[in-house]
């Protein structure tokens, strides 16, 4: 059973950082795509960062390009996120997901079928 669980959230004035971690267990690292999600109030759950298992790259969201970095860290079960240079627009619960990728004609397709609980990031002006 795929288990997740987010941890790190906090409240940081704008231009500060977080790391949040993400402990996952139950599954095989060469068989999911995983990343990190945030749904701000009001607001639908956006991608922010996502690992590709086939291209063996990571994708990161334009609004957080050049502050956000994931570091995925298989031997302590790990996927952490580096957010730098904070702002109060990256205030949102964040979620870690795991996914099944697979190819079809027009790109990637994922089905984001597990999430940790969620940890909330206040960033304030």
């Amino acid at each position: 059973e795929v288990q997740l669980q987010a941890s790190g959230g906090g409240w940081v004035q704008a231009g500060g950082s977080l790391r949040l971690s993400c402990l996952a267990s139950g599954f095989d690292w060469d068989d999911y795509a995983i990343g990190w999600f945030r749904q701000a109030p009001g607001k639908e759950r956006e991608e922010v960062t996502l690992y590709s298992i086939s291209e063996r790259s990571m994708h990161y969201a334009d609004s957080i390009k050049g502050r956000f970095i994931m570091f995925i860290e298989r031997d302590k079960s790990t996927v952490a996120l580096q957010m730098n240079n904070l702002l109060p627009e990256d205030t949102a619960v964040y979620y870690c997901g795991a996914a099944r990728e697979r190819s079809i004609p027009t790109g990637l397709e994922y089905e984001w079928n597990h999430w940790g609980q969620g940890t909330q990031v206040t960033v304030s002006s």
